[in-house]
């Protein structure tokens, strides 16, 4: 049958999120790009899906109660959040590498090399934002504490160690537009590295001096290890694949969004009720960020993205737009089981993808993610910080890298 696009949620930190039918169908942008994945969808209607509907609602088991926007997020005009948060990540890539003291040369480049100020920063950005959401909302002052930036600067140290270390284990080359530090100095070296950062972001954690935290923070760090060998297995039953799918997804690449956004809204004040809008803040908008990075996978070029395209298909990875595809094009199937590892595999599954709908509807998925983070985010007390978490949500959606 059908793919059918009802709403659905659960308490699973991977689950397809409920989806608010009021402001997020009412903005512009949003509307025409929900127009344009619904024509795709009507006229791919006679599509199977096998099962793939069932499989997500085992997945994403239980509905909750719906929430309307506050009036203030639709009214208002939206904060830019780079602007916002820029004063808090001052000195941001300068304070890590203080953290990262190293006594050899070469221990210290590697260190450094990341840190040089040239990434998106956007872990750190977000982590922020939420914080002096969460303070707003709790006691009307939204200034940043030392320890919630800590939690800013932590991230970023994790997110890296992590992108150090899957560089290994992926052979990549070119990573933020320049050779990976495995290329330059051996992957040894590169593990050792990747190991150091995530030692040095522990001793940062431990000096914030809650218990809490550092259980929230190392939750983050197991999901990331989890997420990899995920990764590295595959899913026989195709029914499976999704759900396979979007587990690592949020192990991968969420968990440790969702955690530090949950770290610092614990700091900010003691209700559970903003620890969960703020966890679950993160784990959407991660999860719609993932999604939008499989898609950039096939539509952008390598310039862009500062990384090879089509990566994952020449690691054998199937991602969103190729499991949608599958539906189309069921000889991707056995593709996806040899890992695209017989010749021509990479070049066939990329024109299958393109030739369907697998982006398209990657991409409406992302939009639900991102509506389900608005949706979230503005459940607390209206703040320019508040409003610019609601306005980047449309900048990962927009984004081209």
């Amino acid at each position: 049958m059908a793919l059918s696009w009802r709403p659905l949620c659960c308490r699973c930190p991977c689950a397809l999120p409920r989806f608010c039918r009021s402001l997020a169908w009412k903005r512009k942008a949003v509307s025409a790009a929900r127009a344009r994945t619904s024509d795709f969808l009507r006229e791919s209607s006679s599509l199977s899906f096998p099962r793939m509907h069932s499989i997500l609602w085992r997945f994403h088991h239980t509905t909750g109660r719906t929430h309307s926007y506050g009036k203030a997020v639709s009214d208002e005009k939206y904060r830019d959040p780079f602007k916002l948060g820029r004063k808090d990540l001052k000195n941001l890539y300068e304070d890590i590498q203080k953290e990262l003291r190293a006594s050899t040369t070469d221990l210290r480049e590697m260190c450094e090399y990341y840190f040089d100020g040239k990434g998106k920063a956007f872990r750190p950005m977000i982590v922020v934002l939420m914080a002096r959401a969460c303070n707003f909302h709790h006691k009307s002052s939204g200034e940043v504490q030392a320890s919630q930036r800590s939690i800013a600067l932590i991230a970023e140290m994790i997110h890296t160690a992590s992108l150090v270390h899957d560089d290994v284990i992926d052979d990549a080359n070119s990573r933020r537009g320049k050779l990976t530090v495995n290329h330059v100095w051996g992957e040894r070296k590169a593990v050792l590295a990747g190991d150091f950062i995530l030692a040095v972001a522990s001793q940062t954690l431990a000096r914030i001096g809650n218990t809490t935290i550092v259980s929230v923070l190392t939750r983050a760090i197991e999901d990331l290890v989890r997420g990899e060998f995920l990764q590295l297995g595959s899913k026989e039953n195709e029914n499976e694949r999704f759900a396979h799918y979007l587990e690592k997804t949020f192990k991968k690449t969420a968990s440790l969004i969702a955690h530090s956004c949950k770290a610092v809204s614990i700091l900010a004040c003691p209700d559970p009720k903003v620890h969960e809008i703020a966890y679950q803040y993160g784990k959407n908008i991660g999860i719609a960020f993932q999604l939008i990075d499989d898609v950039l996978d096939f539509t952008s070029c390598s310039e862009q993205l500062g990384k090879p395209t089509s990566a994952d298909l020449k690691l054998g990875i199937a991602t969103g737009p190729v499991l949608f595809a599958c539906q189309q094009f069921p000889e991707i199937n056995a593709m996806i089981m040899r890992r695209f590892n017989l010749p021509g595999d990479v070049q066939r599954a990329q024109e299958y993808v393109l030739q369907s709908g697998g982006i398209q509807q990657t991409t409406y998925l992302a939009q639900r993610y991102c509506h389900e983070a608005m949706r979230e985010i503005s459940k607390l007390r209206p703040s320019p910080e508040r409003d610019a978490l609601v306005q980047l949500a449309e900048i990962v959606l927009a984004r081209d890298k």
